[in-house]
């Protein structure tokens, strides 16, 4: 299953008198981030009673986004004038015949009268109202497939990110232990300075007690295993989720909050400059993901 972006653009176009083309009917979908499903609609008089039909199919297709609907009805200028047919006059002359019948005062046609009535566009509301839905359901389509293309992506971009995290926190592992030894050979040495100077006075075993308790205290204070363990799971569970697909926006948007809990305590336990810069390096790629992850169906 495919990763969806909510960020996508689609738009299509159709005819209405296949024999002129003189009226387009137009429609666009746009769609960015949100954090629920909100649609808006910007149709012309003549469609507005196909809004509840295209909320509708909306909901059906799509989870999450500000989605803005909008549809026209272009007329197209004409090189030529259009030559009524025999017909159409006879039916345009009984007409004024029968309102000057009743409105004497009423004035004849003139020739730029029965030109504009001759061209003018029969049943267009009607018309536009029944090719929209088609229209609709192919630029949706459209649409689905830009915020998927969209979506890889996105999920390859955080498929890369996932391993850039998981490189720093290899590099952290080792870095525990051998602080931990060196730490323990200073408090070692200290133990050594404090038995010379106090010349007796002190217990060798207290004093070898007392810096040991120091060193272990020391140890469990700096010991990230923890939250490497964690984070690593987390990282697990974020790589899962984007290659499965599907609507998972909200579920890594909560492991996002939990990748910066552990960096954040990863960063608060160093001491050495380097995991410091280890954490900073964390911080840095969770809050891309964080950004990228916004605009995740």
């Amino acid at each position: 299953m495919s990763v969806y972006s909510m960020t996508g653009y689609a738009s299509a176009q159709h005819s209405l008198d296949q024999s002129t083309a003189s009226t387009q009917l137009g429609l666009e979908i746009r769609s960015v981030n949100s954090r629920f499903l909100d649609l808006t609609f910007r149709l012309p008089e003549e469609l507005r009673a196909a809004e509840p039909a295209l909320r509708e199919l909306i909901t059906s297709q799509l989870k999450r986004g500000k989605i803005e609907v909008r549809a026209s009805l272009d007329q197209k200028n004409s090189q030529s004038v259009p030559l009524p047919d025999a017909k159409l006059l006879m039916q345009l002359k009984e007409v004024q015949d029968t309102v000057r019948r009743t409105l004497h005062d009423a004035r004849l046609l003139s020739v730029s009268d029965v030109i504009r009535l001759a061209s003018a566009p029969a049943q267009t509301p009607l018309d536009a109202a029944n090719a929209l839905m088609p229209l609709a359901k192919e630029t949706l389509q459209a649409l689905r497939q830009a915020r998927a293309r969209e979506g890889e992506r996105l999920a390859a971009m955080l498929l890369d990110r996932i391993a850039q995290l998981r490189a720093l926190a290899a590099q952290a592992v080792p870095l525990v232990p051998l602080l931990v030894e060196q730490h323990r050979q200073r408090f070692v040495e200290r133990w050594k300075e404090a038995m010379a100077l106090s010349e007796g006075s002190v217990a060798p075993q207290a004093a070898q007690e007392r810096a040991l308790t120091e060193a272990t205290a020391f140890a469990i204070r700096i010991d990230v295993a923890e939250e490497i363990t964690r984070l690593d799971a987390h990282l697990d569970e974020l790589e899962r989720l984007i290659r499965k697909g599907g609507e998972i926006g909200k579920r890594l948007d909560f492991l996002i909050q939990e990748l910066h809990r552990e960096a954040n305590t990863l960063g608060s336990k160093s001491a050495t400059l380097e995991l410091t810069r280890i954490s900073v390096d964390m911080k840095v790629l969770i809050e891309q993901i964080r950004e990228q992850v916004q605009n995740i169906e």
